[in-house]
Formats: C-alpha cells, sequence, structure tokens
C-alpha cells in the first residue's frame, strides 16, 4: 500500500481500523473454510490445504476456535483474537467475558488481563489448569493418534498454559502443534542417539549383553 504524505491521521486511523476488520474477518473465514473442507472431503481436504500454499498448522488454529463459536454466537464489535482469548472456557463464561469486552470496550490484551485476574480470584492461580480442554479434533481416516502424557513441575505447567492461552490454543492443541512443528522440521538426532545400539541389556541389568 502507498500513502500521500499529505494523508489526514485521522483518514490513517480509518484505514488501520478497516484493516483490522478485514484481517479478523479473514480469520473466520478461513476457520470455516477449513471447517468445511473437513466435513465435506473427509481425508482429502490436507492436500488440498496444502495445495493452496496456505499453512496448515495456522489454519488449524482458526478452525479450533471458529468451531468453538457458532456464527450467531461471533460478536461484530470484537474481533477474531478476542472470541480466541476465551475459546477455551465453557460456553456461559465465554459469552460473559466476550459481552464484558463489548460494553467495556476492551482490547484483546485487556481482555486477557481481566479474564487472568477474574479467574484468579475465582479459583486462584491455579484456575487456567481448571479451564476446559477443547476436545480433540477428529482423526484423519489415514491417521493413527496416540496419547501421550508429560509430567511437569507446578510452575512450568502455568507457564505453558499462558503460552497456549496467548495463542488461542488449548494446551492439548499447543502442545500438539509444537510436537508436529518439531516433527516437520525433522531435526539430525546427536550421534550417541542416532547410532543403533549393539546389544540388549538385560531385564535389571546395568550393561548390555555382548553382541
Amino acid at each position: 500500500m502507498t500513502f500521500s504524505p499529505a494523508m489526514p491521521q485521522r483518514a490513517w486511523e480509518e484505514i488501520g481500523s478497516q484493516l483490522r476488520d478485514l484481517a479478523s474477518s479473514s480469520a473466520w473465514w478461513l476457520g470455516d473454510w477449513l471447517l468445511f473442507g473437513e466435513n465435506a472431503y473427509s481425508g482429502r481436504y490436507r492436500e488440498a490445504v496444502g495445495r493452496t500454499g496456505l499453512d496448515y498448522q495456522t489454519l488449524r488454529n482458526y478452525a479450533w476456535v471458529a468451531r468453538r463459536f457458532e456464527q450467531h454466537r461471533r460478536r461484530d464489535a470484537l474481533s477474531f483474537a478476542h472470541h480466541a482469548e476465551v475459546a477455551r472456557l465453557a460456553r456461559p463464561e465465554q459469552d460473559y467475558w466476550l459481552r464484558r469486552a463489548e460494553e467495556q470496550r476492551w482490547s484483546r490484551n485487556e481482555l486477557r488481563r481481566q479474564l487472568r485476574a477474574g479467574l484468579a480470584e475465582q479459583h486462584g492461580p491455579a484456575a487456567e489448569a481448571a479451564a476446559p480442554e477443547e476436545p480433540a479434533a477428529p482423526a484423519e481416516a489415514a491417521d493413527e493418534e496416540a496419547t501421550l502424557r508429560i509430567a511437569l513441575p507446578k510452575p512450568d505447567l502455568d507457564r505453558l498454559l499462558e503460552v497456549a492461552a496467548a495463542c488461542g490454543l488449548s494446551l492439548n492443541d499447543w502442545a500438539a502443534h509444537v510436537l508436529q512443528s518439531a516433527v516437520n522440521a525433522r531435526p539430525e538426532l546427536p550421534a550417541t542417539l542416532a547410532e543403533p545400539r549393539t546389544g540388549l541389556a538385560e531385564p535389571g541389568s546395568a550393561e548390555p549383553r555382548s553382541a
């Protein structure tokens, strides 16, 4: 975009508002588009998404929020990012916080601050850990899913919950996204891990058997 040096500040601000609305709308559109593809084309849609050149994981983030808010529950006065902030909550809580954000004209960051303060006041610092998680998306026909359990110190868990919430994701979806990104990057294994073992350890034995 190019702009006239003589453009009044008010006009420049108005353009920014229009671009903001367009960006928010496009996130909803892309999320709805991916949800339709999931339902209409089953296991073939992911390959089709790849041909569009769009980032699949980013679209999955959009789709997750779109799935949490049917069209009649989306508030035109608030951005997609506002909805993403509360997407992990139960429906009544989503509606409560979005209504307050609309009435008070909160920015996304202010909504986040108010939400965290409200949850901490009601439930204590561990409130986010009790927030409902987004159910896992249906697996594609050709994919297999497995459950991974990870034990973390409580401070680390709280930090990860904050990071996931900042991305508009449940902790489960955020962790899956990070792990999938690592798989796609295919990092090289250290030589000590990449080399095959020459023997198998007996149960209870500290040393491998001779080959």
